[in-house]
């Protein structure tokens, strides 16, 4: 029995964990030989599982608007044999929701919501059974660098969730990366991913052997993940579901070229996430129109900035368009050569990008 799974089993938990002491068991019972075989993949699949067993179950069958996924994700940074970082995260959609803790080794809830119906009984189990396989992990990840075929320094990611679609069916997933190279990933059975050359096909290969701990895997992503989707999309409703309204302005960037205007239209303060935001003449989309990167503003909306870079003689009738889920149906419309009057509100067109 490696350190990890004596250590895992030392833990004193109810039966929410039964199913996963068994499948340490199973590992355990494997002869020497076997078990050096697999040490590697035992950890790849301890990964699986733990990343899995994060979800708590729920008893809400409803289908809730807004986000509709929930994953967990696992960044461990190798940067030499003595030194790794290991980062965790929850997200739903593309708001966190939970984080970890390297230092204290616990668990960061980011919203009031985000334990869903998770007792702080639970919580304390979890987080002493991801101290552990993380001390875990990055010690047999360092003593098999070669079966990996792995140089420092180098990073391994693991993520693991569900998702849920319209009609109320889910789907769920779990792959591993390593360098931001899919390696495997789950969906009824192992895939080894095209990228991930012998070692992946080797190690679905004994993914198949313990069918136990497979089956641990399908428990967890397929029936108890989507009832904690649904939970906690519940638990958060009113604040996962507000509508805040936009403010937009515009202002010129650093000049492009002689001649030339960076027009750069500004959009804040907007939830949910998704927007639309095009420059226009008239009805005619511009296509050069090059959108930055979402950033979050503190109070949980967002700010997106998109530009055009335009022939200054040629910027009159332009006009920065905005289409959002809080504008009942009307879009904001703000014209260059009227941009201290503020944006006005116009019908939408076309619905499609709403």
């Amino acid at each position: 029995m490696t350190w990890y799974e004596e250590k895992i089993c030392q833990l004193k938990r109810g039966s929410h964990y039964r199913v996963l002491r068994e499948s340490i068991t199973e590992m355990r019972d494997q002869t020497p030989a076997e078990s050096q075989k697999s040490s590697v993949s035992g950890m790849l699949l301890l990964l699986l599982v733990l990343l899995a067993v994060l979800f708590p179950g729920g008893d809400n069958q409803e289908a809730s608007q807004g986000p509709t996924s929930y994953r967990v994700m696992q960044i461990s940074s190798f940067a030499n044999s003595t030194w790794t970082q290991n980062r965790g995260s929850g997200w739903l959609d593309d708001l966190q929701i939970h984080g970890w803790n390297s230092d204290t080794g616990t668990a960061i809830f980011l919203k009031p919501w985000s334990k869903g119906n998770l007792s702080d009984e639970e919580v304390t189990e979890l987080e002493e059974i991801f101290r552990v396989y993380f001390f875990g992990f990055t010690r047999e990840v360092q003593e098999r660098i070669s079966d990996l075929q792995l140089e420092y320094p180098f990073e391994i990611q693991g993520v693991a969730g569900c998702e849920l679609h319209s009609g109320g069916t889910t789907e769920s997933f779990l792959k591993g990366a390593i360098e931001g190279l899919e390696f495997l990933s789950i969906n009824y059975t192992c895939w080894p991913s095209p990228g991930g050359g012998s070692r992946a096909e080797k190690v679905c290969e004994l993914v198949a052997k313990y069918k136990g701990i497979f089956d641990t895997i399908e428990n967890l992503l397929y029936e108890t993940c989507p009832r904690y989707l649904l939970s906690v999309l519940e638990a958060g409703k009113e604040d996962l579901q507000r509508q805040v309204k936009p403010k937009v302005w515009l202002s010129s960037g650093p000049s492009p070229r002689p001649g030339h205007l960076l027009l750069v239209c500004h959009v804040s303060g907007f939830y949910p996430k998704h927007v639309w935001v095009m420059w226009m003449r008239g009805e005619q989309e511009q296509l050069g129109t090059q959108q930055g990167d979402f950033l979050p503003n503190v109070d949980g909306t967002w700010y997106l900035r998109a530009t055009l870079d335009v022939a200054a003689k040629e910027a009159g009738g332009l006009a920065c368009r905005v289409k959002h889920s809080s504008l009942g149906g009307q879009d904001l419309v703000l014209y260059w050569g009227e941009k201290e009057l503020g944006p006005r509100l116009e019908m939408g067109g076309d619905d499609a990008h709403a």
